[in-house]
């Protein structure tokens, strides 16, 4: 359906509303295991920005709390889609991986052809692998790439986590608990006994669902390139949910997001107009979206993203859009989280200056536990 807009949409509007719509204005969830689920899938390939993510959508909680979770099997942390780790609920781990693990194999086969590795070297890399941590156990990185050493399976040279990599996108091995700043390799059957199964359309049109539902105001070209679905797929699935959503129209492009967000139009009043929020890099605001100048100026990518490294920096969002970067507390230095607005001449005004003085204490404070 399509809304009938009482509020002048701007892209601030439209920041806003994704804002809401990832649970990051304030009511958030009850629960790390809930938000991850409400995601569907969030990235995750740097821990500690992965902890604050989950963080900023789970009022109250601490680091310790998303470690627990994941050292109790209530969230995983595996390889998806894009080649990145993701967190996701861990019932939803296999069908997502039956929708996505064929296409991103082969789209690594030329890197595989580069370090060596065939269909008869994963399968030994499996059967050592799955040896090692069968009965329920679990092994670190490096036990892991021994056994696989041992297998006649080299682990040089990036070859050892391409070999994990791809034992985890067939479902055979996942990663469990936190030992240090690693996760621990268990089997996928051990760890994970209750997933649901959806066969390809089924789940195609669930997962376009929730990620509309969790991220909108998104198109569909947004999530066929987060969840690396072909764009055909996707307008198939759109087709059987749209009824479900609300479409709004800005600036000739099409953006689906869910009734409930959709309401907050007639309101009057979208929230986080006034509020300032220090993201983690990579968090889903930012990174869950092909086109991100929705938010993110084109003339301050560079600023996020410097060079097009493929490292994204702490993000500073005010009234919806992103405003500036932050820095954390240094190990040996004070335990102070420095903003760097774009704006190096006026900086933050104090209104806002305050409300990232709360953010800053309730980061400091997570990290504590």
């Amino acid at each position: 359906m399509t809304a009938a807009v009482s509020t002048r949409l701007s892209r601030g509007i439209l920041g806003r509303l994704r804002l809401a719509s990832q649970s990051l204005t304030g009511q958030g969830h009850g629960s790390v295991a809930g938000a991850v689920r409400w995601m569907t899938a969030m990235q995750a390939q740097d821990m500690q920005a992965a902890l604050w993510a989950v963080g900023q959508r789970v009022p109250g909680s601490h680091a310790g709390d998303v470690r627990g979770a994941l050292d109790r099997g209530e969230i995983v942390r595996s390889w998806p889609m894009r080649g990145t780790l993701h967190l996701l609920a861990p019932e939803d781990l296999k069908w997502v991986l039956d929708i996505t693990a064929d296409r991103l194999i082969r789209g690594m086969a030329g890197r595989h052809r580069e370090l060596g590795i065939s269909a008869r070297d994963v399968g030994a890399a499996a059967d050592a692998g799955l040896q090692l941590v069968s009965g329920g156990r679990a092994a670190s990185r490096a036990e892991l790439f021994e056994a696989f050493e041992r297998a006649g399976q080299p682990t040089a040279g990036q070859r050892g986590i391409h070999l994990l990599g791809i034992l985890c996108q067939r479902g055979l091995l996942v990663q469990g608990p936190v030992a240090g700043n690693q996760q621990l390799v268990v089997a996928f059957a051990d760890w994970i006994t209750a997933s649901r199964n959806l066969d390809r359309g089924e789940g195609i049109a669930e997962w376009l669902l929730r990620y509309l539902r969790s991220h909108g105001p998104a198109t569909e070209r947004d999530f066929s390139w987060w969840a690396a679905i072909p764009l055909t797929e996707v307008r198939a699935a759109l087709a059987e949910v749209k009824g479900q959503l609300v479409a709004l129209e800005f600036e000739g492009t099409s953006y689906w997001l869910s009734p409930e967000t959709a309401a907050l139009l007639d309101v009057g009043s979208v929230p986080g107009a006034r509020s300032v929020l220090a993201l983690p890099g990579f968090d889903e605001f930012l990174l869950g979206y092909t086109d991100r100048s929705l938010v993110l100026p084109p003339e301050h990518a560079n600023k996020i993203v410097p060079g097009g490294n493929g490292v994204f920096r702490k993000t500073l969002v005010a009234g919806g859009q992103v405003v500036g970067t932050w820095r954390g507390p240094a190990a040996g230095r004070s335990a102070a989280v420095v903003p760097q607005p774009f704006d190096t001449v006026n900086g933050l005004r104090p209104a806002a200056q305050r409300s990232f003085g709360r953010q800053a204490a309730k980061y400091l404070e997570f990290l504590r536990a």
